[in-house]
């Protein structure tokens, strides 16, 4: 049998009901860092054709084992070096609306990863000049990105605490230091920037690139409350 006493309350449900009545403050923060690239990576790849499809397929093969090894020579770990797409494809000529086989086009595309990003334009100059007639794209990352990541995140959460204490001051109100939600909204890591494009590069003493820099930017939604 449950008796309840005249002057019990229930300690648990009076907090959570607080916590519900009491005033909010809701802040954004948004931090940015900026991370200089330390590495490439490059899509090279070997196209040939030829009418007859063995040929094509041989002299595409030899081309792209030179690249490789070209590659290789410079330091670039095999490992590093991946098949990303290979192709064959039959090509035709159009006349008089007329469809004539004209042979077979085998493409050979590789990612390479340039740990060293100073050999980025020599890596490229040299695969064109032992077999590679493509170069897709260039694109410039960081080894770690987590690590600028959560230097962002961190300006975050400060940028939205010294918004909720300003806030606080104006409205002459007590912020409770403690938040009682914090939330990632968002996060903008340099994995893949906006990639340099390329079609064929004609062999120069070495191609210039530039990496420039990455931003990596965190956003949070911090939650307050106040007396």
């Amino acid at each position: 049998m449950h008796y309840n006493h005249p002057g019990f309350q229930n300690t648990g449900m009076r907090q959570q009901d607080d916590l519900t009545t009491m005033n909010r403050l809701i802040v954004s923060g948004e931090g940015s860092v900026s991370a200089v690239p330390d590495r490439a990576l490059l899509t090279i790849g070997v196209i040939t054709e030829n009418p007859n499809l063995s040929v094509a397929q041989k002299e595409n093969a030899d081309k792209t084992a030179s690249v490789i090894r070209t590659l290789m020579s410079l330091g670039i770990s095999q490992s590093d070096i991946q098949t990303s797409s290979f192709r064959i494809e039959p090509q035709y000529n159009y006349e008089n609306g007329q469809q004539q086989f004209r042979g077979y086009r085998v493409e050979h595309q590789l990612q390479v990863t340039v740990k060293d990003i100073r050999q980025t334009g020599q890596a490229i100059d040299q695969a064109v000049a032992n077999g590679a007639n493509s170069i897709s794209s260039i694109q410039f990352t960081v080894a770690n990105p987590d690590a600028f990541y959560n230097q962002a995140l961190s300006l975050a959460i400060q940028n939205a605490q010294q918004k909720a204490i300003s806030m606080a001051r104006v409205l002459q109100v007590t912020l409770r230091p403690v938040p009682v939600n914090v939330q990632e909204v968002s996060q903008s890591l340099p994995p893949r920037p906006v990639p340099f494009q390329a079609v064929i590069y004609a062999q120069s003493v070495e191609t210039p690139i530039q990496p420039g820099e990455n931003k990596i930017t965190a956003s949070v939604k911090i939650q307050y409350t106040f007396s």
